[in-house]
């Protein structure tokens, strides 16, 4: 995988850029250019499609500043912290358990190792310093009041769970349901890197289902998968030292007690469908059963969706079994009454939640969507149509003889129904090769024959194949392929 590729392509066809490169850039801030914020709306729009629609869940959106008694009562003031050590030459931050490669423990412990071992600095070998805890939440003050504080949110959950109360009255909702919301969080990270990976500011796609604590294995859709297999890293295996994940059916991992119950697994399912259905082979994936001291303070079980990028593998979702913590912990803080009635009883629900980070989801997608084509003799991009950012491009065979006019009128009648793409300029072997190159599945091209019988060209992106077919017939070809994928091209 040529990485060095794939972010230099990126970059010039206007995917991804970073953030105020003029000025020599702000480590850990990305922006979308014109073709990553089409393809990052059509994940989102996927993304909702897939696990929305049908499931009783509400979409709602939040403030990204939230006052500092929320973030108390949630704990990140106390516990959204990470172990930090700066090279006393070099003055370059480390978070020190990544670089001891150890898991929780504190700061005079890691201090100690470092000590002993001699563990100087990567970068410069200079010494490094005593080990401090840094909190991850970037803040600011709210009005001219420097005591007033508040806390760019680290994660979009407590937006929802703060307007639970909000949420009953306006959607009368019964357990169980869910609600979801798309956005920008922050963390003050101490090194950021990796291209998409590790930022300052990234995007999340969180759902938080609210269940009834007696019914959690009373999932209506968890038939449809139950005996279909995922891969999963246990607890056990990464005591062993193991990297082959157990292949286990759904229903078989609920009964022997890996996974905590019917409703957790049912969102583990489709998870794992849905990355394949964005193009991430099934042998990369697999969800990590998150040791317990590496397990977030408000969760019962973590079970991180772990993709094998070009450097190792790392977490994509994050499934947190929260339980009652979130709801509980701001019932105290606030005084207001979050519980649920229901059958004379007062219930405080417990939540299971799927969180997506839509950034590195975009950066699997490049990285196994992305094909060396030495046989072509250009690299191309291999998007699934639901996400690509254009599905087709018009392109006039020569500039003359009406035939742009025509291409014109075609490409503006697709455009009411389809992200399309017009080309003109060049010959039409390089325009293929700018299409494929940002993904584009299907080129249509206008001809002379065109002129006489309105038929255009079809040029299927994968297999470089073409076909004729009646202008009338574009939109409903184009339509199959956008919702069966490439495979629905006409033959």
């Amino acid at each position: 995988m040529n990485v060095e590729k794939i972010v230099s392509i990126a970059k010039k066809r206007g995917i991804v850029w970073p953030s105020s490169e003029i000025y020599g850039g702000l480590s850990g801030f990305f922006d979308y250019g014109p073709l990553g914020f089409l393809m990052k709306t059509k994940i989102e729009n996927f993304w909702r499609e897939f696990f929305l629609k049908g499931e009783n869940i509400f979409e709602i959106q939040t403030s990204t500043i939230m006052p500092e008694r929320v973030w108390k009562a949630s704990g990140h003031l106390q516990k959204f912290v990470d172990p930090l050590t700066q090279c006393k030459k070099c003055h370059s931050f480390f978070k020190a358990d990544e670089l001891l490669k150890e898991g929780e423990t504190s700061e005079e412990e890691l201090t100690r190792i470092i000590r002993e071992k001699r563990v100087r600095c990567p970068k410069c070998r200079g010494e490094l310093s005593d080990v401090k805890i840094f909190n991850l939440m970037l803040s600011t003050n709210v009005s001219p009041i420097k005591e007033n504080i508040a806390h760019l949110r680290p994660e979009t959950a407590q937006g929802i769970f703060v307007n639970f109360k909000n949420l009953l009255i306006a959607t009368r909702a019964k357990l169980p349901f869910g609600v979801a919301q798309v956005g920008v969080s922050y963390r003050n990270e101490i090194s950021p890197r990796q291209f998409l990976i590790r930022l300052r500011e990234f995007r999340q796609m969180e759902i938080e289902y609210f269940v009834h604590p007696e019914k959690l294995n009373e999932c209506k859709n968890f038939d449809k998968y139950a005996k279909m297999k995922i891969r999963i890293l246990t607890r056990e295996q990464q005591e062993k030292k193991e990297e082959k994940p157990l292949e286990i059916e759904l229903e078989k991992a609920v009964e022997k007690e890996i996974l905590p119950n019917k409703t957790f697994a049912y969102f583990l399912a489709k998870e794992f469908l849905w990355y394949q259905m964005l193009g991430i082979p099934r042998e990369a994936l697999r969800f990590k059963h998150m040791p317990e001291k590496e397990t977030p303070h408000y969760s019962k079980a973590n079970f991180d969706l772990e993709i094998k990028f070009d450097f190792g593998w790392k977490e994509v979702v994050g499934n947190a079994y929260r339980s009652d913590y979130d709801l509980k912990a701001h019932m105290k803080e606030s005084g207001e009454d979050l519980s649920i009635p229901e059958n004379g009883k007062k219930i405080i629900p417990h939540v299971i939640e799927p969180s997506f980070g839509l950034d590195r989801t975009i950066y699997a997608i490049l990285l196994y969507s992305f094909v060396e084509d030495k046989k072509r003799g250009w690299d191309w991009f291999k998007f699934t149509p639901k996400i690509s950012p254009y599905l087709a491009c018009v392109l006039p065979l020569v500039s003359k003889d009406g035939i742009p006019e025509k291409a014109r009128e075609i490409y503006e009648n697709l455009g009411r129904c389809f992200d399309v793409f017009y080309d003109e300029s060049g010959s039409i072997g390089k325009r293929y090769a700018r299409a494929d190159e940002i993904g584009i599945n299907v080129a249509i091209t206008v001809d002379y024959q065109s002129m006489k019988d309105n038929t255009v060209t079809l040029r299927n992106r994968d297999d470089t194949k073409q076909v004729r077919v009646q202008e009338k017939d574009l939109v409903n070809v184009l339509w199959r392929i956008f919702q069966e994928g490439q495979a629905a091209f006409p033959l």
